[in-house]
Order: C-alpha cells, then structure tokens, then sequence
C-alpha cells in the first residue's frame, strides 16, 4: 500500500477510534446485561417474557378447540332454575334437585352422570371438591355413589392440596363415602400465578415441582386424569405449559340445568350433543370467585376452562416448552445475538442511519421468528430481552456516531471557518465531495505580501514583530473570508488565498470576489496603519497579486504532516505578479484573465505586458483602483504613503 493510502488509512482509522471504543464497550455492557438479566431470571425480566407470550397469544387469536370437549357450566342461570319454571313434573324435578341453594344435592350431579353416560359421553369430570358430607344426608351421598359405581373408571373427581402446602398437612379428596377403585382421582391444584400474575403451567408441573420434592401423595392431573377415563390417547407433551385457545366460551358451554331438562334432552340426544364426548362439570360466571384464574386471555377463567384448556393441550400435543429449558443457556443465546449484531453495527459504523435502521430491523425481525416459533413451533425462545437489548444497542451505537459525527462536524467547521467563509463552510459540510483530492478547477488566487519585511524583521524586536504580523493577519483573513475566500496558508509574512475553491460561485462572481478582498485589505489596512501610527509602531504596507486560471485540488505533503491546498500555474502567476507591484507601483495588481471579468465594474489601469519569471510569454497586467463609482482619494493615497515608506526605510 503506497505511503498516501496507508496515511489515509491511518488517520481514518484514529478518527474512528474512540467511537469504535465507545460503541464497543456500550455493545458489551449492553450483551453482558441481558446475559445476566436471562440466565439469572431476574423477576422483572421473566415478567417482560411473559407479557410477550401473552401478546403472542393475542395477536394469534382465538383458535378451535378439540371437538372431543364440552363443558357443563355450573352457571348463574342454573344456579337460579328452580325459581324460574313452572309447575309441572319436569320442573318439579329442577326445583327438587337444584332447589335450596348451592350446593346442591348430590344426587343433581348422579343424575346428570346417568343421563351423559347414557348420551354416549365418553367420561365425565367432575371440577368440585366433596371432601365432606353432603348438607342433605347420607341418602343423598349414597345415591352418588352408586351412579359412580356404575361407571367403573369412567368418572374423575376433584382432589386437591391447600394453597398453603406443607409436607404435614392432609389431602384434599371425596370423602370416603363416595371413594371407591371405580373413581379416579384429578388433582385440581396449579402452581401459583408466575411473575406478570397469570396461571400458565399444566398440572402436572404442581407435581414436578411441589409435591414430589416434599414427597408427598401424588395423583395425576385433572387433565392427565380426565384423558385417562375417557381412553383418548395423546403424545408426550414436550412442555409444561398450556396452549390456550382462548378466553372465557371458547370451548363448547351448556348450562348444567339444561340435563335435567325433558325437553332439552331431547335436543341433546337428537344433535348427538354428548356422543363420545369428554364432559367437564364446573363452575363458572360469579358461582365461585376463589376458581377464577388469571390467563392470557381472561382475568377471570373459569377453573373448569382452565382445565379443559389444559386437556386440549395434552390431546393435540400442542404443550409449550423453552427451547433453552437451562436459563444460562438462554443467556448465551442472547450473548451471541448481541455480539452478532454488534458485529454488524460495526461494520456500518460510518453510517449511523443504518446502524440505526439494521438493529431496529434485526429485533424486530427476532421477535417475528419468535412468534413463528411460539405459534406454530410451541416454543418459547428467550424474546423480551433480546429486542430490547438488539433496540438498545442500534440506538446506543447510532447515538455514538450521531453525536461523534456531530462533534466533528462542529470540529471541522470550527476548524475550517478559520481559513474559509462560513457559508462556504456550510456548503462543504452539506456536500463533501467538494473536498475531493485532486480535482481540477477553476479559480481566483489571491498572495498578499508585506513590503520591505525582510528589513523590519532584523531592525524590530521579535516579540513587536510577531505581535503587529498577528494582527495584520487577523486583519487580513477576517477581509478575506468576509469575500468568500479561503485562507489557504501563510508563507512567512504572506498571505495566500483562493476565491472559488472548495466551492466555485462562477467565473465572474469568483474573481469579483478576490477584488472586493483586495480592496477591502486595502482599506482594513490603511485602518490598521493608523492604529499603528498612534501607538508608535512601525506602519506596514502591502502588495496583493490575482489571477485566475485552472488549479488541481489536492491533499499535500509527507506522512508526518499534510496540508490541503491548491497548486498549478495559476497559483504561481499570482505570486509572481503579487512580486511586481514594487516594481510597477501599485497595491492591487490582477492579470488580464482577472480583468476581463470585472472589467465592467471594475476601474483599472492598463500597465501593459510584462515577462514573469518561469513563462514564455509575457503576460498583460491591470493596476486596480477600486469599483466603478468609488472614491478614487484612498487608492491615490495609499500608493503616495507606500512610496515615501520605501524610498525612507527600503
């Protein structure tokens, strides 16, 4: 690589370095965070998670159920039906079995096994605890009973373990009355609501993670117990949480009341309501505020939907489970997605829009394959964390280059406003390419040369010196850029400048610019003198030289130190007709090129051909007096104060 390139590369690259350091290292903070965040399952962020499966679940929708399912609702409407028919013997029966409040009489729920079983169900389940004596007898106890046991293995009753479990206290089960071998036994308990508050965990995750570490009784789920009394067969569930399909009546409802009802039964039996169905007995609406569970789509589920959801899961194989069950796991995937698109914002580390725009797209995207997953996969891929670390990081990364652009922008222009006209630097910093190395232009060049300054630099102290050189540049530039001109470099106690470089105003404007300069040094000058007359210091006098032609733009110098500039012909002929306006006593002295633009509002003296050093061909020369219409006594002035200071001290 020649030693240009490797300078450019060089000085690229430390530019960049603290904004690669910054990103870098917010990159890494950022990774390290949501690594900690999933794999110590901090309470907050396993809350976010779920909240993103619960939108998972809404923004997929309710879906259909098995068909195998219908639920018999203890309902509001049943709770009131003995108070809402007539007279005749039908009712008569409602008013008697379900009359006197709830709980009803035992032989309610004997009834309504009879008919179901005779309806061709395929097994019943029954979500109530009858852990004591019925309020009405034994007699009603007993007639329980026997619609039990005639329908060995076919019924599931609900037994339970108190909320507050200890190793020492009693299972919850029907009383021994009705327990017999032809009755199985569901347990009804779910684990307590996870961290956003929802029930999400099928049952047999109550006993994985509760009953058996204290060793206590287990029986299968009410689910698991409900599919083994109706003999469906299902896959082992890759998960433990449960696929809901939906809210509150998702699955098929009939009120309870409805089976002791003559006229409804017949309906049933001719829609074959009941054939080879599996039937859920339960409460539902205000009957039971403590078996209303909080799910993704409900705050007040049923205990009974909650349960014939789980069954559904377990019958279509559609359990939910964690790709990375190991939660260290899950955190190194995270890791890896940050340091993945870490590495991409990187690469795009000029560009701060499309850091911006590929990390916003890159979470988004990963939250579209999670939702694919979760909906169509049944897993659960670590979610939450990853997007808003992936959203954290473009944003971090884009606000980094933003602001380090900014900085060098305002560096630069800082920078650059020292040497050129501020709207010339406004227009560089909107279009750069104007910068671009090695281009040819067009352009005024203007040198500035302080007359006799050889002698003042051994006669004057250096201190005085430098300090008078100081101002007449601040002087001088302010002149210059408030033309539209840019300070190209000081050579010892010269000035030079160039009028349409970076950024050409056209070929006229460009060289009436360089003129205006001129004469407004003239002026600023002769200002300048008076201040130095007053406080006793030696006046200076200048002479400025202008010529306009084509000039190459470029980045110049050694790898150790570089400037940007202009060179070619042009540059030359200025400096060189700036060296004859001793010699052709003047201040202001342009070549033809120049005068021939400015010519119309101009006023300037023809002074003839003369040979420059380094060229064939002599070239026409044009003293400047000033604009037309102005005021010629300053320029007569000037020239006579020259003059009588070089004759007395050159």
């Amino acid at each position: 690589m020649p030693r240009s390139r490797r300078h450019q590369f060089a000085a690229k690259s430390i530019a960049r370095f603290r904004e690669l350091s910054l990103s870098i290292a917010m990159l890494g903070g950022l990774g390290f965070l949501g690594f900690l965040a999933t794999g110590f399952e901090w309470n907050r962020t396993q809350r976010w998670e779920q909240q993103v499966q619960t939108l998972f679940f809404e923004l997929r929708g309710t879906v259909s159920p098995p068909d195998e399912l219908v639920i018999v609702a203890i309902d509001d409407a049943s709770l009131l039906a003995d108070q809402n028919y007539g007279d005749d013997a039908d009712n008569q029966k409602l008013v008697r079995l379900l009359g006197g409040g709830f709980p009803w009489r035992r032989e309610a729920y004997a009834e309504a096994i009879a008919y179901l079983m005779k309806a061709g169900a395929r097994s019943v389940s029954i979500d109530l605890l009858f852990d004591s004596q019925s309020r009405f007898g034994t007699v009603d106890d007993e007639r329980f009973r026997q619609a039990l046991l005639q329908h060995p293995g076919k019924i599931t009753l609900a037994a339970s373990y108190p909320d507050t479990v200890q190793g020492t206290l009693d299972f919850i089960q029907p009383t021994p009355a009705l327990l017999s071998p032809s009755v199985r036994l569901g347990l009804v308990n779910f684990l307590k609501p996870e961290a956003d508050g929802l029930v999400r965990r099928l049952g047999s995750a109550y006993q994985e993670q509760v009953l058996r570490p204290l060793n206590l009784e287990s029986v299968p789920s009410f689910a698991e117990a409900t599919l083994q009394a109706s003999e469906l067969t299902y896959p082992m569930p890759k998960g433990d949480r449960i696929n809901f399909y939906g809210g509150t009546h998702t699955i098929t409802h009939i009120p309870f009341w409805q089976l002791l009802a003559t006229d409804w039964q017949q309906v049933f039996q001719k829609n074959q309501t009941f054939k080879n169905k599996v039937v859920l007995i339960g409460t539902a609406g205000n009957v039971s505020e403590q078996d209303l569970f909080r799910t993704p789509f409900d705050d007040r589920l049923p205990g009974v939907e909650l349960h014939a959801n789980a069954i559904a899961t377990l019958l279509e194989g559609r359990a939910i489970a964690p790709v990375f069950p190991n939660p260290w796991a899950a955190a190194t995937l995270v890791a890896g997605l940050v340091a993945g698109l870490g590495v991409i914002l990187l690469r795009l580390a000029q560009r701060s829009l499309w850091q911006l725009l590929v990390g916003c797209g890159a979470a988004i995207a990963w939250v579209g394959f999670a939702y694919l997953a979760f909906t169509y996969g049944y897993w659960i891929l670590p979610t939450a964390v990853p997007f808003i670390v992936m959203v954290l990081s473009a944003f971090s990364t884009f606000t980094v280059g933003f602001v380090s652009d900014r900085i060098e922008t305002l560096r630069l222009r800082r920078t650059l406003e020292r040497y050129i006209a501020a709207p010339i630097v406004q227009e560089i910093l909107r279009r750069p390419e104007a910068m671009a190395a090695g281009k040819p232009l067009e352009a005024a060049v203007l040198f500035a040369d302080i007359r006799g300054f050889t002698s003042l630099s051994y006669k004057l102290p250096p201190e005085q010196l430098i300090a008078q050189l100081n101002r007449y540049f601040s002087v001088m530039v302010e002149v210059i850029l408030q033309e539209g001109g840019t300070v190209d470099k000081f050579i010892g106690d010269a000035v030079m400048a160039e009028f349409g470089f970076p950024v050409p105003q056209g070929g006229q404007q460009d060289a009436l610019n360089a003129i205006r300069a001129a004469l407004g040094m003239r002026r600023a000058l002769a200002g300048l003198r008076s201040q130095f007359h007053q406080e006793g210091l030696v006046p200076f006098f200048n002479g400025i030289g202008i010529s306009y032609g084509t000039v190459i733009a470029g980045d110049l110098g050694a790898l150790e130190r570089r400037e940007y500039g202009v060179i070619g012909d042009t540059v030359n002929v200025a400096s060189r007709v700036e060296g004859l306006t001793k010699q052709l006593g003047t201040d202001i002295l342009v070549t033809e090129s120049v005068y021939r633009l400015v010519s119309e509002e101009v006023d300037g003296i023809d002074l003839g051909e003369h040979q420059l050093r380094g060229r064939d061909e002599p070239l026409r020369l044009f003293g400047i007096i000033g604009l037309k219409g102005d005021d010629s006594t300053l320029y007569q002035q000037v020239l006579e104060e020259t003059q009588k200071y070089l004759d007395q001290h050159v």
